[in-house]
């Protein structure tokens, strides 16, 4: 038996069948977008929402007390008491206008190279509410079979049928009965989610769940876990099952956090040594074994063979880009043709 799986080896070969399952939080958009959208927009997390949409004289003039400028803890509390129905109905309406105008860069992103890493057995799972991994899909989905997306607390750019349970873009016509498709609702940060209130959502979160159970590996990027979440975390740690039970599976975090922080915070999602923290994109399995995370694993942790990184080029135009990728999608399309 080889020791070595050379890159052209690991091109050639199909054989995980399970889904790479990847967790975006709000860190991954900053993390994709530095410098803001393609007008300088910049990403707001929760702790910089509120200088970023310009809201603080929008507060002030409630007079009401906050804990913190953290817009967690300021919808939270608002979310409490019915009497500030009227500001917090401002707040979320400032909030999708801003997000809404959002509009990706013109050459690829971390985004992009997410996408056309992964297999349509694969899947992106996001909490953010902004539309740019929807529009880095959107101008990738004719060349390549990409990962299927879910939104865990909506999105500005995704519309929904209630009655045929059909989703696409916000705003374009449902597929089946041709109305209109309206707006997903946001899930905003509150103490007590019930993700089933709401049927798109609830329907999202039971398909996350069917995949965290059958993944072989697990990436959470940019995700810090807030205290918010927690009926989100229980929600994937109830899918994701015992740790003793997943002790080939690998966890895998992108995150700039110190690694002691985040293993301490994903615990209950990590077997023994089954972990890699990485501080950057692209010093992932996603980013140096595009479309083949699952043979590059099992070539090193089942096979004990040396793997070769064959890492996605960061600088590349889209028709460089996906020239460079056509010979892994190939052998997909052939293998599929040959069953």
């Amino acid at each position: 038996m080889e020791m070595e799986n050379s890159i052209q080896s690991e091109i050639n070969q199909i054989e995980i069948k399970k889904p790479h399952v990847v967790i975006l939080g709000a860190g991954a958009s900053y993390a994709a977008f530095p410098n803001g959208d393609k007008y300088c927009k910049r990403i707001p997390l929760m702790n910089n929402l509120v200088e970023i949409l310009e809201l603080g004289d929008l507060l002030h003039d409630s007079h009401i007390k906050f804990k913190s400028d953290n817009f967690e803890d300021i919808y939270s509390k608002l979310y409490k008491s019915k009497e500030h129905n009227k500001l917090r109905d401002e707040l979320e309406k400032r909030l999708y206008k801003y997000f809404k105008q959002m509009y990706i860069t013109d050459n690829p992103t971390i985004y992009d190279h997410l996408l056309l890493s992964l297999r349509d057995k694969d899947l992106v799972a996001t909490f953010n509410w902004d539309p740019l991994l929807i529009q880095a899909c959107k101008r990738n989905a004719f060349r390549f079979k990409l990962p299927r997306l879910l939104f865990l607390h909506g999105n500005v750019e995704v519309g929904y049928c209630e009655k045929d349970n059909i989703s696409g873009i916000n705003g374009n016509n449902c597929s089946r009965c041709n109305e209109i498709l309206k707006p997903t609702k946001l899930l905003y940060p509150i103490d007590e989610k019930d993700y089933h209130l709401n049927r798109f959502i609830g329907l999202q979160w039971k398909e996350l769940q069917y995949n965290l159970r059958n993944a072989f590996m697990v990436t959470i990027f940019g995700y810090s876990a807030p205290k918010s979440d927690v009926r989100a975390i229980e929600l994937m740690k109830l899918a994701w099952g015992e740790i003793e039970n997943r002790e080939m599976e690998q966890t895998e975090i992108i995150d700039i956090k110190l690694e002691d922080a985040l293993c301490e915070a994903w615990q209950p999602f990590i077997h023994s040594h089954h972990y890699d923290v990485h501080r950057d994109f692209y010093e992932s399995w996603i980013a140096n074994h595009p479309r083949r995370t699952g043979e590059a694993y099992l070539n090193q942790y089942f096979y004990t063979k040396f793997i070769d990184n064959n890492p996605i080029p960061k600088d590349l135009s889209f028709l460089e880009l996906w020239k460079w990728l056509k010979p892994l999608q190939d052998v997909e399309k052939q293998i599929k043709n040959d069953k």
